[in-house]
C-alpha cells in the first residue's frame, strides 16, 4: 500500500442523510456513495452545526461552533483571523484547492482596516476562505451568480447558450411545449428537464474540474474539496435525470396533524412560509422529489466518475475520501420545506469516511452510532495529514480514532447546532429583538432539546418517537429531562472559546514561571522563596 497522503472533501448541498441507498432509501439506488460505506465507516449520526449554507459551513471550515466564529447566517462575512482548514493543512505541508461552493463572505471591512490587499497574497486567500482556488462556483441567482464572471457561465456562453446568464436561462429553466421558457426558481416546473444536456450541468461541469485538479496536483500532497452545488433548489434535474422516477419511488411523508395544530409560536412561524406550503397540497410532493432523487442519481454517477479516476491513477491507496452535505431538505416532513430547523431531515447530514491507512482495515464496511459533528472533520484531515490541530481554538475532534477502532474513553456526550433566524419574517412577526432571535439545539443518545429565545422549549424522545412528532417541551412530566438538557446546553455555551491566541498548556507554564522570572508574590522570607523553587524544579524541599 501506497503511503496515504492525499484528502479528497466532496460536499453535496442540501443533501437530505436518508437519501442514499446506503442509508437505507428504498429506491435511490446510489452505488457509488455506497462504495465508500462498503469500504470505509458510515456516520449514523453527524450533526451540522447550523442548518443553513454559509454558517454551517463556517463551522466546517473553521472547526469551530457559530458561537466562536460569529458567521451566523448567509453572508455574514466570516471575521479576519479565523483560521480555516487551509490554513492548518498548509502549514503541514498539504495543498488545499477548491472545486466549487464555500458560501463564505470575505471580511472586506477587517481587511480594510488592516491595510490587507485583497489581491495580495495573503488577501486573496482570506477572501476565499483560505482555500487556493481552482474553481469557484456559487450557485445561482436569477439576477447573476453569486460571484459574477465565473468560468461556468463563460463555459455555457462558449458552448453557444445565449443570453446574460445562461446558468439561470439555460442550466436552471424549462422549456415547455409551446417554446415558452420558465425559471426552475418555480415548484412547479420540476416534472421537466433543465435546458441544456447533461453533460454541460452543473454537476457535470465541477466533475470535470474535480478531476483536471486531480491531474494538476503533481505529487505533492493535496486535500482538494470538492463542494457539489446540488442537489440544492432550484428542483430542476437535465434529462435523462428528471423523469428517472416516479411517484411510486417516493418514501411516506413524515408529519402528523397534530404537528399541523401545534401551536407553538415559531413553529407556526415555519410553517406559515411559503417554502413550508409549497409542499401541503396534493400532487406538489410528487412533483418536486423526483427531481431532487434525479439530481442524487446524477451526483452519484459523477462521483462514480472520480473513483474511476483515482483508480486509474493508482491514488485509491493513499488518498482519504469523505463525502457529507453541508445541511439537509424538509421536502415537506414535519410540514416544512428548506431547512432552517432541527429536526433530523435538516439538521442530520450523511457522513462516510473511506480511509486508506491499513489501521483501518478491521473497521471496512462498519458504521458509527456515535454522535460526530461537522467541525470535527478539520482536526480529522489534519490528524490523517500528520498535524494536530489546536484544541484552544478548534472544537470539533478528529474521527480517526472511531475509523481506525480506538474509542477515546471520553468521547462526547452531546452534539450542537445553532441558528439566527434575524433574516426570517419570524423575527418581526414575533416581535423578537434580533438579539434574542437564535435557536439552539442540544442532542444524546435519546433526547433533542430545542432552546428558542423569549418561547417555549421543544423535545423529542428520539427512542420512542424517532420520527419526531411528539413535541414534550410543555409536558410537566419531562420536567427534569429538560432540566438535564438546558443545563448542557448552557454548560457548553460557558465554554472559553476566545483565548484562540494561548494554549492551556502555554498559559499554565507562563504562570508557573513566575518564580523564575523573579515575580515573588505574597512570600515572607528567603525560606518560603527557595522552598517554592525547588518544588517547581521537581525536587524535595529541604528538611
Amino acid at each position: 500500500m501506497a503511503k496515504a497522503k492525499n484528502i479528497l472533501f466532496v460536499m453535496a448541498d442540501q443533501l437530505r442523510w436518508d437519501y442514499l441507498s446506503c442509508n437505507g432509501h428504498p429506491h435511490l439506488k446510489t452505488p457509488n456513495i455506497d462504495w465508500l460505506a462498503q469500504n470505509g465507516m458510515r456516520f449514523n449520526r453527524c450533526y451540522v452545526q447550523s442548518p443553513i449554507c454559509g454558517p454551517g459551513r463556517m463551522s466546517t471550515y473553521t472547526g469551530r461552533y457559530l458561537l466562536s466564529h460569529g458567521a451566523t447566517s448567509n453572508d455574514t462575512p466570516l471575521r479576519i483571523g479565523e483560521r480555516t482548514l487551509g490554513e492548518y493543512l498548509r502549514e503541514i505541508g498539504m495543498k488545499t484547492i477548491l472545486v466549487g461552493k464555500t458560501h463564505m463572505a470575505a471580511d472586506l471591512e477587517g481587511m480594510r482596516r488592516l491595510g490587507i490587499d485583497p489581491n495580495g497574497p495573503i488577501g486573496r486567500r482570506i477572501m476565499q476562505c483560505g482555500f487556493d482556488i481552482f474553481e469557484r462556483e456559487e450557485g445561482i441567482h436569477p439576477d447573476g451568480p453569486r460571484n459574477p464572471g465565473v468560468s461556468y457561465n463563460k463555459y455555457l456562453a462558449a458552448k453557444g447558450y445565449d443570453g446574460t446568464n445562461p446558468w439561470h436561462t439555460w442550466a436552471n429553466s424549462v422549456q415547455t411545449d409551446d417554446g415558452t421558457v420558465h425559471s426552475g426558481w418555480l415548484m412547479g416546473y420540476g416534472g421537466l428537464p433543465a435546458r441544456i444536456p447533461e453533460e454541460d450541468s452543473e454537476t457535470a461541469f465541477l466533475t470535470r474540474r474535480g478531476i483536471e485538479c486531480i491531474e494538476a496536483m503533481g505529487n505533492e500532497p493535496w486535500c482538494i474539496h470538492l463542494s457539489y452545488i446540488k442537489p440544492h433548489w432550484p428542483y430542476i434535474a437535465p434529462a435523462p435525470y428528471h423523469n428517472m422516477y416516479g411517484v411510486d419511488d417516493l418514501v411516506p411523508v413524515v408529519r402528523s396533524e397534530a404537528e399541523k395544530a401545534d401551536d407553538h409560536p415559531y413553529y407556526v412561524e415555519l410553517k406559515k412560509r411559503r417554502i413550508s406550503q409549497s409542499f401541503w397540497p396534493d400532487g406538489h410532493r410528487e412533483l418536486v422529489i423526483p427531481a431532487y432523487m434525479g439530481l442524487i442519481k446524477q451526483l452519484d454517477d459523477h462521483f462514480g466518475r472520480i473513483l474511476a479516476h483515482l483508480r486509474e491513477r493508482e491514488l485509491l491507496d493513499s488518498t482519504m475520501i469523505v463525502f457529507t452535505a453541508d445541511h439537509g431538505d424538509y421536502l415537506g416532513d414535519h410540514w416544512l420545506g428548506e431547512k432552517d430547523f432541527f429536526h433530523d431531515p435538516s439538521v442530520k447530514v450523511p457522513l462516510l469516511i473511506y480511509d486508506p491507512s491499513s489501521e483501518a482495515d478491521a473497521l471496512r464496511g462498519k458504521s458509527c452510532d456515535h454522535l460526530v459533528e461537522s467541525i470535527d472533520l478539520l482536526p480529522t484531515f489534519v490528524d490523517f495529514a500528520g498535524g494536530c490541530a489546536p484544541s484552544n481554538i478548534v472544537e470539533g475532534r478528529s474521527l480517526l480514532p472511531l475509523v481506525r477502532g480506538r474509542m477515546p474513553a471520553d468521547w462526547r456526550e452531546f452534539a450542537f447546532s445553532e441558528f439566527d433566524y434575524t433574516w426570517m419574517e419570524a423575527q418581526e412577526n414575533l416581535d423578537v429583538p434580533t438579539e434574542d432571535a437564535r435557536v439552539f439545539m442540544i442532542t444524546d443518545d435519546r433526547w433533542k432539546y430545542i432552546l428558542v429565545e423569549r418561547f417555549p422549549p421543544i423535545l423529542f424522545d428520539l427512542k420512542n418517537d424517532p420520527d419526531e412528532l411528539v413535541d414534550l417541551g410543555r409536558d410537566p412530566a419531562y420536567e427534569a429531562v429538560r432540566r438535564r438538557m438546558r443545563e448542557g446546553l448552557f454548560c457548553w455555551a460557558r465554554r472559553l472559546r476566545q483565548r484562540v491566541t494561548e494554549t492551556n498548556e502555554q498559559l499554565l507554564a507562563r504562570a508557573r514561571s513566575q518564580v523564575q522570572r523573579g515575580v515573588y508574590v505574597g512570600f515572607w522570607n528567603e525560606r518560603e522563596l527557595e522552598t517554592e523553587k525547588r518544588r517547581l524544579g521537581g525536587l524535595a524541599p529541604e528538611k
